[in-house]
């Protein structure tokens, strides 16, 4: 079992079967880590930094976090722009600084990267050359 708790940008998760029961996360912000109340997590009770920080110090890690980054706003089309190239029977080959959002977070590309189009990579969505293996034509 597991509960969330939201607020904005951030996500607290707690695994009550993990739970040792060390009062870490409510001697660190008793704000929000309210043992004695239902529910016993309060997101409201403090700032989002002070909230990641107690989770992060949570020692059996029956609390955790994600944190939702709103991936960057594209450039206006007169700054400088990526440019894609479609490789015969291979990826695509995207020139340029890129943004993207990846597992939640938002991750920039500087110079060259190689997206998958054949489907076989194992390191979707990147090209892992397993177009090669299986012959992609394209």
């Amino acid at each position: 079992m597991e509960k969330t708790y939201t607020k904005g940008d951030l996500t607290v998760y707690w695994k009550p079967d993990l739970c040792i029961h060390s009062a870490a996360c409510f001697k660190a912000l008793p704000t929000v880590f309210k043992p004695k109340e239902r529910p016993w997590i309060d997101v409201n009770g403090a700032e989002s930094e002070a909230i990641r920080q107690a989770v992060l110090a949570c020692p059996s890690k029956a609390l955790s976090l994600q944190v939702h980054l709103t991936p960057p706003k594209p450039k206006p089309l007169n700054e400088e722009l990526a440019f894609v190239t479609v490789l015969p029977n291979g990826p695509l080959e995207v020139h340029g600084n890129i943004g993207m959002e990846q597992e939640g977070r938002a991750v920039e590309f500087i110079g060259k990267t190689y997206f998958c189009r054949c489907g076989a990579s194992a390191n979707k969505p990147f090209c892992d050359g397993s177009h090669r293996q299986i012959g992609f034509q394209g």
